[in-house]
């Protein structure tokens, strides 16, 4: 039986959470574009938090269209840039705002879109400096990964995150647009990854992955890469970018997850360019606005300003080729009967 100290503080803690919930309604602000998409059978919903993000739009809008994406519901965490004029610009886009801090709020600030434009939807949660690739995507587009989920009955997809960066030093890039970014940018290192079990008990927010059930048990979660090697962070790699919004789903509760969900044989990469758009800047100002700054900022900051001429190259670089041999270098996870479906879907 419960002591009386143990039920004063649940008495507490549902209070609290129901204040958070209240000033988050309460900060909501509709933008842009319509209060309720009108998708067809099988339209994914791009949702995005964004914050500052005119340097990426164009490039991100010209990929995610090629792989057939409609209709993007952004979340405004307070631009000053230009991004709000350039998004209402577009009739592709929803556009809602909340400006509260992303250290007490990001779940409910990601779960927004997704609860209020894709339910019953496939969504695909994406950032600004994130670049989706698969098997088939050039080919079939986004319909490659969701018509396989739908025939095989899953309702997520695992993606490993891709760290990309140029032979020179971080510094003589900070300033290129986007697009030489992703010209340039073309090596990585998996040299130093971590991997474990996708129910490990040491993922620190493995409590949140628990209902979730495999289809596979060769979808791992991975850690580190080369930003541990560089910087000794002990980042997360591995993400939940793709799920169907149905029944028993709740979507991000962290940014790397969604719960209640049926994770898919098969895991695309996410090629994410976080040395792009000067990231030491970038990560000063976190730092120095106290939003969601954590120890990992810190410690980039910290290296990149001690060694001015640093670079992420080294000889266990790889140049990017494509995505199939990240398969067989064991990063990412493919099936044949994924294969199978792809050449079914071939003419």
């Amino acid at each position: 039986m419960k002591g009386p100290l143990h039920l004063m503080r649940r008495a507490v803690e549902r209070l609290s959470e129901r204040r958070r919930r209240a000033r988050f309604a309460a900060s909501l602000r509709h933008l842009h574009g319509p209060r309720r998409l009108e998708t067809a059978q099988g339209d994914v919903v791009a949702i995005v938090l964004v914050r500052n993000g005119s340097y990426y739009l164009d490039a991100f809008f010209d990929h995610y269209r090629s792989l057939g994406i409609r209709h993007f519901a952004f979340i405004d965490n307070g631009s000053t840039d230009d991004t709000l004029d350039r998004l209402a610009a577009r009739t592709d886009c929803v556009v809602d705002q909340c400006t509260l801090p992303l250290s007490r709020y990001e779940d409910l600030i990601r779960a927004y879109p997704a609860d209020t434009y894709g339910r019953d939807r496939w969504c695909l949660y994406v950032d600004m400096d994130e670049i989706l690739d698969f098997e088939g995507a050039a080919t079939h587009g986004i319909r490659a990964l969701t018509s396989y989920m739908e025939a095989k009955g899953h309702t997520a997809m695992v993606a490993q995150m891709l760290e990309m960066f140029p032979k020179a030093p971080l510094a003589q890039t900070a300033h290129l647009p986007y697009d030489r970014v992703l010209r340039e940018f073309i090596y990585y290192d998996i040299g130093s990854v971590t991997r474990y079990d996708y129910h490990s008990p040491e993922i620190p927010f493995s409590a949140l992955l628990r209902d979730n059930r495999l289809s596979s048990e060769a979808v791992k979660f991975r850690f580190g890469g080369v930003r541990g090697k560089v910087f000794g962070e002990n980042c997360c790699l591995t993400k939940h970018p793709l799920i169907f919004n149905g029944p028993g789903v709740r979507p991000a509760p962290h940014p790397h997850l969604s719960m209640g969900v049926t994770v898919s044989d098969v895991t695309p990469v996410i090629q994410h360019y976080k040395f792009a758009n000067d990231s030491l800047r970038r990560d000063a100002e976190s730092l120095s606005s106290g939003d969601l700054a954590h120890g990992e900022d810190a410690a980039r900051a910290q290296v990149q300003s001690a060694h001015p001429d640093l670079s992420l190259f080294s000889l266990d670089a790889r140049r990017w080729n494509r995505v199939e041999l990240l398969a067989r270098a064991g990063f990412t996870v493919t099936s044949q009967a994924y294969a199978d479906h792809l050449e079914a879907l071939s003419p």
